[in-house]
């Protein structure tokens, strides 16, 4: 099933099951419990990230041929690091560049996990059902922060606000059986700059949500970044940065385009 939250014609915010690009099927009911797809359709006015979610969780690192343009030695364990929800965005709307703090801002397109039945020290067998479903996001990142003004850690160059765009819908498990069999890429400005898979994921969606489930509940409404493939900005020659007036589009096979414009704050 494909799941878009959004604004009706009126202003209310509402959960629905697409139809098209401009209309869904309304949803009555918790979609993290129990719900139902009603008769009722309603007109989209804007589309919002599919969620709002408990937690933003990231996984850095994750890609093989991206930890290979990084200088990066594989990882034992998942490198993690965290966004508040505030950094969330919706689809459609701006990635703002920090007016003064930051200058070398970046991509990365992530596979997005949500969380929708809790659990904790979940078996790796069991953790896909632990999943409602999973959405396209952008990882931005200020490299800057990341890289050398944040003491080490990566969270303050991650965790400006708008740097974590979902979208633009939540696609259910039973539609993606694999998630770690998608085409993935970015599309900036119109040339695609990643393009990988998720099966070149170092640890999969199996293995990432029983890792962080250990000793920590994944409550419903968690989401899960899964990490970028190579190709980011940083990493190329001459390296590239977002700047105002620049479009980024995430694309993620049986999912779809999440797009965002870039502009100063």
């Amino acid at each position: 099933m494909y799941i878009i939250r959004f604004l009706d014609e009126s202003g209310t915010e509402q959960y629905g099951q697409r139809v098209d690009e401009t209309s869904a099927k309304l949803i009555e009911g918790d979609i993290f419990g129990s719900y139902k797809v009603t008769d009722k359709t309603a007109r989209v006015g804007k589309l919002l990230a599919p969620i709002v979610p408990k937690a933003i969780f990231c996984i850095g690192l994750n890609y093989r041929k991206h930890a290979e343009e990084s200088g990066a030695a594989l990882p034992e364990y998942p490198v993690l690091f965290t966004k508040p929800p505030s950094a969330l965005q919706n689809p459609g709307d701006p990635i703002l560049l920090p007016r003064v703090t930051a200058k070398e801002v970046d991509y990365e397109c992530e596979l997005a996990v949500v969380i929708g039945k809790a659990g904790k020290n979940i078996a790796r067998e069991n953790a896909l059902s632990h999943v409602l479903g999973y959405t396209c996001s952008n990882d931005v990142s200020a490299r800057d922060w990341q890289l050398k003004k944040g003491g080490g850690q990566w969270c303050r160059g991650k965790s400006f606000d708008t740097f974590s765009p979902q979208g633009p819908v939540l696609v259910t498990t039973e539609d993606i059986p694999n998630p770690n069999a998608l085409d993935i890429k970015t599309i900036l400005n119109g040339e695609t700059v990643q393009h990988s898979s998720t099966a070149d994921m170092i640890f999969d969606v199996p293995a990432l949500v029983s890792f962080l489930s250990e000793g920590t509940t994944l409550e419903p409404g968690t989401v899960i970044s899964t990490g970028t493939p190579s190709g980011v900005g940083f990493a190329r020659k001459p390296p590239v940065v977002l700047k105002d007036g620049d479009r980024v589009t995430i694309e993620i096979e049986k999912i779809g385009k999440l797009e965002n414009p870039v502009r100063s704050e």
